[in-house]
């Protein structure tokens, strides 16, 4: 099984001198991204019809991120040379016999004109513009968003400097949805605020099962390498969480030094400690498939006695802490260990409201013959039926993901080409993560908007309710002890959906660290400013980043 991150976007020495010329001159604003704007002025001297570079537009961003970077912007130039040569441009030509390393420039009309005159004015105005980009380098794509959690004039972001779906998000998020998170606390008892590299990550894949069932050999089969503090065994080797990700170079980074990065997205793991911290690194080292995907590898779970020996953190907090990033959650089984522990199934339960990122693996398929296969199917099925509380049937991969040949001797040539297809669908699966990053991010952003407002609803009826002068004290304790009732409440005052309130018992814990007297009382502008923000807003932002030639 390989995922086949190929060589989009690379060329010649020199081809790229010719594309990082063009680059230059068709971004407008120097901000290194060709935006919609930037690409109908350019790509229009390809004499291409408009429903072609609606096709090159969609092929290069696949991502959907509403711009083209430079490696896009190359892999845009070369199925640009490819249509004018008269093929049609699909996502099919991605896997077909097109070598787009050994494209020729496209031919644009009148551009070297444009040019030139560009650049003799440009020696008139200014002689050391464009000094910073040597022929050997990619122009960088520096975007004026990540100043702008820092910046105290945030609130002044000017529409103009948006030039991405995600700057839009980043916009959105610091002018009307932090304002709502901190004047209630939303940090304290659902999710810490958000930063800029909160923003950028890229997609993350999160692999959970108990011990031995082949987690951190699953990452390696994909990498096809072992990555820095990589342990396999039969025992419970990982004894922490790995954030398998790209880096300039190996190593292993320790989880208090991650987690103060602002360039990482895991500052939020220092509400769980240094207890857990301490058992908390990242693996770094160049891979191409680790440009694309982050992969977080987890402690085996624990069963049996194991589980009475307390962790010193909070397993399953930290657990839905990830999931809550994570775009891809893989829960692996082996045909040995289909029991659901008790703290598997505290996992499976913290994963709620994230159904639609799991997917289960059954792994080591191999080990048996065909007929057990159907029955620990059979038996997978019936234990995850207790603990996954949803009508639809979650999807099973059966396979072996390792390095080793599959075993025909038990499973026969019917198993084998049976593990392929499942292989196969699965690396469907993966494939697909990083094109729907962005809509995955805008999907979870929405996700945090609704949740922010409804614990402001909340937390602005838990004041409204305290009495304004005697009785603080046993008022504050009688509305925590009849938390759910006062949830109906909230729900009923405001018509909102039940589904998406807070688990009680996890938000009485929280309360009782506050005086209720020192809440903000329910501000109904906030309220307002986000559900603008949802219902015009982000369907805006998404109108002004589609394909610039729908």
């Amino acid at each position: 099984m390989e995922i086949g991150t190929g060589r989009i976007g690379s060329c010649s020495k020199e081809h790229q001198k010719i594309y990082q010329e063009w680059f230059i001159f068709a971004d407008s604003d120097n901000d290194g991204r060709i935006t919609g704007n930037d690409a109908i002025k350019f790509f229009g001297m390809s004499n291409l019809s408009r429903q072609d570079l609606k096709q090159v537009w969609a092929t290069a961003d696949s991502k959907r991120q509403g711009y083209l970077g430079f490696r896009e912007f190359v892999f845009a130039m070369q199925l640009v040379s490819v249509a004018q040569d008269g093929r049609q441009i699909s996502h099919d030509l991605l896997n077909g016999d097109v070598d787009f390393e050994n494209v020729k420039p496209p031919v644009m009309e009148g551009l070297d004109t444009l040019i030139m005159k560009k650049k003799q004015s440009s020696k008139l105005s200014s002689p050391e513009s464009n000094v910073g980009v040597s022929a050997g380098s990619s122009p960088m794509q520096t975007s004026p968003a990540a100043q702008w959690f820092s910046s105290k004039s945030a609130k002044k972001i000017s529409l103009s400097s948006v030039t991405s779906v995600i700057d839009g998000l980043k916009r959105l998020y610091i002018q009307k949805l932090k304002p709502l998170e901190v004047t209630y606390h939303f940090n304290d008892f659902v999710s810490p605020l958000l930063t800029n590299s909160d923003f950028d990550a890229k997609p993350m894949v999160m692999l959970l099962g108990q011990y031995s069932t082949g987690k951190t050999t699953f990452i390696k089969h994909l990498l096809k390498s072992s990555y820095p503090g990589a342990h396999i065994g039969p025992e419970p080797t990982t004894d922490r969480f790995v954030v398998v990700m790209s880096g300039i170079d190996e190593r292993s980074v320790p989880g208090n030094t991650v987690a103060v990065q602002a360039d990482m997205p895991f500052s939020g793991l220092t509400t769980f400690g240094t207890a857990f911290l301490s058992k908390f690194e990242c693996s770094q080292m160049p891979h191409p498939l680790l440009e694309h995907i982050t992969f977080v590898d987890t402690p085996g779970v624990l069963s049996g006695e194991k589980q009475r020996t307390q962790r010193a953190y909070d397993f399953t907090g930290v657990t839905s802490w990830f999931a809550a990033k994570c775009d891809l959650i893989l829960l692996l089984f082996d045909p040995h260990k289909l029991d659901v522990s008790d703290e598997f199934k505290r996992v499976i339960y913290s994963l709620r409201g994230h159904d639609d990122k799991i997917r289960v693996v059954l792994n080591k398929a191999d080990q048996v013959d065909t007929q057990q296969l159907m029955r620990v199917y059979g038996a997978l099925m019936w234990s995850l039926g207790k603990v996954l509380n949803t009508p639809e049937v979650v999807r099973v991969y059966i396979g072996s993901f390792n390095d080793k040949p599959v075993n025909e001797a038990a499973t026969g040539p019917i198993g084998k080409e049976l593990f392929e297809k499942e292989q196969e669908d699965l690396l469907a699966d993966l494939k697909d993560i990083p094109k729907k990053a962005c809509d995955r991010r805008i999907n979870e952003f929405v996700k945090r908007a609704r949740a922010a407002k409804i614990h402001a609803h909340i937390i602005g009826h838990l004041k409204k309710e305290m009495p304004s002068m005697m009785g603080k004290a046993k008022a504050q304790q009688r509305l925590i002890d009849n938390l759910a009732d006062e949830f109906g409440k909230v729900q009923r005052d405001h018509h909102l959906p039940p589904g998406d309130f807070p688990n009680v018992e996890h938000f009485k814990e929280v309360l009782s660290g506050y005086n209720f007297d020192k809440f903000e009382r329910l501000k109904p502008k906030m309220i307002q400013a986000v559900d603008d923000m949802l219902g015009y807003d982000i369907p805006e932002l998404l109108k002004s980043f589609r394909n610039p030639y729908d």
